[in-house]
């Protein structure tokens, strides 16, 4: 692994105002007969605790200022990680740090262009432009009452209480329950036992529950379902009309025609999308099969926690915290880690190729090119280049994203 240690000595006078800083701390926790905390004269408790006594204290007030300036001294160093830092040696005349530097890995390049790699090309079919129209048709349904009998894709209102052997089980009861028939959404035969059945009709349902079931009671038992119809819904789906279309309210959409033609150009550029990410990624793998390089642990490491994150704020968006993820997946955060390790690697490759290619290609973006695109981003997303740069994480990464989507376009061609 590609590691570096630096020292540093912290000593004079910049020791002694640590220890001076050190006693004030310790002498407001210690007592001493005959003074409050705090108050106790500085040879007093030297006498009782000794000098030693302060030297933990004193180089933890060191450390700050000492990781700054062996950072400042070692710019030139393309640190990958946190340093590990160990108190090498600590006295009366000064402390001595040891800091020990993971660098970025030697990347050895392959071949990354022609490397065979074609895009997808994109087509829309006349049955996906009908698929969506019928997607869209279906959200604007609405369920309405009808007089006759329940048919499959009719929602039922019932009542219904379940009995085994003639007795209620816990579970089985419910009220006014909207169930659309053919749905699924009850043990299988259920839904099937109400069709023909009209408002206010009354039937018994004899079902026998899967012998995997979770309840131990109920699995593999036969039992009774006495429900009560309320009413019967239709679901009705709205004409290709001038209704349909202004409550789609789509601009220029007004007539069968311009509706498909929309939906095309919908569907091609979501294609277009996908096609664009899978040639991205096929070139990527292809230029990394031919590079060599060995990633230190700390960098995966740092990934998954980056990765985990990342995964966390996908749950929240829907409502799951990763505790109760790790409940209903029977799971933990080290067993979730694992799952990602192989991504995060894949990931880390890539990025340290892309910079390799970068600085082989001799690959820049100005400042001025980089304020320009933080400006149109902003732009696009309605909000100020400073909240911008805020939230993407300052202009540098601007540059950097820049810098990357350019070295993307050399392994395009």
């Amino acid at each position: 692994m590609n590691k570096k240690e630096v020292n540093i000595k912290v000593e004079g006078k910049e020791w002694e105002t640590a220890l001076d800083k050190a006693f004030e701390k310790a002498n407001k926790k210690v007592k001493i007969d005959g003074f409050r905390p705090g108050h106790a004269p500085k040879d007093v408790f030297l006498k009782k605790y000794g000098k030693e006594s302060l030297y933990m204290d004193a180089a933890e007030e060191c450390l700050h200022e000492a990781y700054h300036k062996v950072i400042d001294e070692n710019k030139d160093l393309e640190i990958v990680a946190e340093p590990e830092v160990a108190i090498k040696d600590v006295n009366e005349k000064g402390c001595e740090f040891t800091f020990g530097f993971v660098l970025r890995p030697e990347v050895k390049l392959g071949k990354y262009t022609g490397l065979g790699v074609k895009k997808e090309e994109v087509k829309v079919t006349k049955k996906e432009i009908d698929e969506q129209i019928e997607h869209m048709r279906s959200h604007y349904a609405e369920n309405v009452l009808k007089d006759g009998p329940i048919k499959k894709g009719d929602i039922a209102i019932i009542d219904f209480e379940g009995f085994k052997d003639g007795v209620a089980f816990e579970g089985g009861k419910g009220e006014n329950y909207s169930l659309e028939i053919g749905s699924g959404t009850f043990i299988p035969g259920f839904e099937e036992q109400l069709i023909g059945a009209k408002a206010g009709e009354e039937r018994d349902v004899n079902v026998t529950f899967p012998e995997e079931y979770h309840s131990e009671e109920l699995k593999g038992k036969a039992v009774v379902f006495k429900v009560k119809v309320h009413e019967v819904k239709e679901v009705k789906i709205p004409e290709l009309g001038e209704e349909f279309f202004e409550d789609l309210g789509m601009e220029g959409v007004n007539s069968k025609e311009t509706l498909e033609a929309e939906v095309k150009e919908s569907i091609k550029a979501s294609k277009e999308h996908d096609a664009e990410n899978k040639y991205i990624e096929a070139l990527l793998e292809a230029a990394a099969k031919n590079v060599k390089v060995d990633i230190p642990d700390v960098m995966i490491d740092d990934e998954v926690k980056r990765m985990l994150r990342e995964y966390e704020e996908h749950l929240k968006m829907q409502g799951i915290s990763l505790e109760q993820f790790y409940k209903f997946t029977n799971s933990d955060e080290s067993a979730l880690k694992a799952q990602m390790t192989e991504e995060a690697t894949k990931r880390v490759t890539y990025r340290l190729m892309l910079e390799e290619i970068a600085k082989k290609e001799k690959i820049n973006v100005t400042e001025k090119e980089a304020d320009e695109e933080a400006q149109k981003l902003a732009d696009k997303y309605h909000m100020t280049k400073e909240d911008l740069l805020k939230n993407f994480g300052g202009i540098d990464m601007i540059r950097y994203d820049m810098e990357m989507r350019k070295t993307m376009d050399v392994l395009k061609k």
